[in-house]
Order: C-alpha cells, then sequence, then structure tokens
C-alpha cells in the first residue's frame, strides 16, 4: 500500500474541538470525507477538507488514483499555546490559554502494488 502525507500546523482552534470532526472522516473514502465535511457546520470542516485536497495533490504527483484512497489515519496533536493574563478580582489575574493543533492525514490505496517504505511487492505477503 502507498501512503501519503500532508501536514497542517498551528491551526488555531482547540484540538479537543478538532478530534470532533477528525473522527468522522477517520476510516472513510476521500469522496466520502468531502461530503461529509461539505455538510458539517463546525469550524473545522473546511482546514480539514482542505488539508485532505492536498493529502490528494501529493497522491496524484505519485501517480495514485484519487477514486482508490481512503483517510488511512488522521490525527490532532496539541500545538503551541498563546498565554494571556485576565484582570480578576482583589487585584489577582487568571491566565488564559490559547491552544493550537498541528493535524496530520495520511491517505493509502487499497491496490497499490508496491509498499513506498520498502520498495517491494506486497502481492506475496
Amino acid at each position: 500500500m502507498a501512503e501519503v502525507k500532508a501536514i497542517l500546523k498551528g491551526y488555531r482552534q482547540t484540538p479537543r474541538k478538532t478530534r470532533t470532526m477528525v473522527s468522522l472522516v477517520k476510516g472513510k473514502r476521500v469522496a466520502d470525507a468531502f461530503n461529509i465535511l461539505d455538510y458539517t457546520i463546525k469550524r473545522p470542516a473546511l482546514p480539514i477538507k482542505k488539508l485532505i485536497s492536498s493529502a490528494v495533490a501529493n497522491a496524484k504527483s505519485l501517480g495514485l488514483p484519487e477514486a482508490e484512497l481512503f483517510v488511512k489515519d488522521i490525527r490532532v496533536d496539541n500545538g503551541g499555546m498563546f498565554k494571556r493574563i485576565r484582570p480578576a478580582s482583589r487585584g489577582s489575574a487568571h491566565q488564559i490559554k490559547r491552544r493550537s493543533s498541528h493535524i496530520t492525514v495520511i491517505l493509502s490505496s487499497n491496490n497499490s502494488q508496491f509498499s513506498k517504505k520498502n520498495g517491494k511487492s506486497n502481492k506475496s505477503k
């Protein structure tokens, strides 16, 4: 199986909110993932769709057909945090953490003959 990867770093949305969208498309075919993301009104839907289309473009440059691609793995990791201070009562301050996310998409092809890692045929396995 050939695998293709795309990464989005520093997306300004909390990982907790982004993971709800990621769980909808994990393991789906690319066309089905696009349909799900088109009709979802959550904010992370558009950047995830753009990231998957970027991975599809990477796959096309390797000669893989789009019809055979599916989302093998998609994960959201913690990115950097902007720390801000908000004044609170009696002269104290509360910290506000503005979180960001790193999103990684790995697409795979079902009928690929060669593995990208070792270059050998997968037919004998």
